[in-house]
């Protein structure tokens, strides 16, 4: 019998075979093993009280120390920010040298970006969540509260490097189905042959991947429900350059669909921390950068072919 073989799908983004192939293959604590001197993974049980922690501490240190701290923010993030707003007003920290600013932001097909009244706004989950969320007395200045607007994403990169004087001081993020890091997609907007141009490349609005836009159907923003046709085609990001100018990055591999084993993330995060670094898989620049990447045990587990389980 003759093995049945086939080519992806034209809008794979990343077709190299046998990166596949063992991307597949390695799983659990074995990812540990594919660190290297820039990139450190750990498999651990809960990665996301990690990041809470990290973004208090960071918090904490900057009241204390009166010294300026500069983060980049993924968001919607309510179960992350709430609780970091509940420590800030607990331990009554003072934020007023904490500038943050989100990494992305959605746009219409024209490149128009989305007010924070959008619902699914980014700014606006950023500002209810998180900052609105601190004591008035010891919230942040709301002058130091970033997040793109057609006013200022051409000055983006730019913003967020003056601020931080040379860059910020963490980037947190967590890749999307199409391995993006922000909104930065495999899109004709980031796609440059160039590793060292890639890394260089700024704020801009990019044209989303069809990956990105079935992976946003299934947020709850989006009712959860594959509503493809209500998830923006553009959205604004920051771009390769702003992650590599922050002084530290913090990766996130854990996202399961409601708390199932399914995870379009499993296969992406394989791709990110062993296949090639490629703007086919955006993430995979992780592997030139000084970062911390933590994988939950759920998305190292083995997966395969089982075909008594459907959807």
């Amino acid at each position: 019998m003759s093995e049945f073989t086939f080519r992806p799908a034209d809008f794979v983004p990343f077709k190299d075979a046998a990166a596949l192939a063992k991307a597949r293959s390695v799983h659990g604590k074995e990812l540990e093993n594919y660190s290297n001197e820039k990139m450190k993974i750990r498999v651990t049980k809960n990665p996301h009280p990690i990041v809470i922690g990290d973004i208090f501490t960071r918090v904490k240190s900057s009241d204390d120390l009166d010294r300026k701290q500069v983060l980049i923010l993924g968001n919607p993030e309510p179960e992350t920010y709430i609780p970091v707003a509940e420590l800030i007003n607990y331990h009554k920290v003072n934020c007023r040298n904490l500038y943050i600013f989100a990494m992305d932001e959605w746009a219409d097909q024209d490149g128009n970006i989305a007010p924070e009244s959008y619902p699914a706004s980014f700014a606006r989950s950023m500002l209810d969540y998180f900052v609105y969320q601190i004591d008035e007395k010891l919230r942040m200045p709301l002058d130091q509260v970033f997040y793109p607007t057609n006013q200022n994403i051409r000055d983006y990169s730019k913003m967020i490097t003056d601020t931080g004087e040379g860059g910020a001081d963490v980037c947190y993020s967590s890749p999307g189905w199409a391995g993006h890091i922000a909104f930065v997609d495999p899109s004709p907007e980031f796609l440059v042959d160039d590793m060292d141009e890639y890394l260089k490349l700024d704020a801009r609005i990019v044209t989303l991947h069809p990956l990105t836009v079935c992976q946003n159907s299934l947020h709850g923003v989006f009712g959860q429900s594959g509503d493809i046709a209500n998830v923006p085609p553009k959205a604004a990001t920051i771009g390769p350059g702003d992650v590599a100018r922050s002084r530290e990055r913090i990766e996130i591999h854990a996202l399961q669909t409601m708390g199932t084993f399914v995870s379009w993330q499993r296969m992406t995060s394989r791709l990110i921390l062993l296949g090639p670094v490629t703007p086919y898989v955006p993430s995979s620049i992780f592997q030139l950068l000084e970062t911390q990447v933590y994988v939950s045990e759920e998305i190292a587990a083995p997966f395969e072919c089982w075909e008594t389980v459907g959807y």
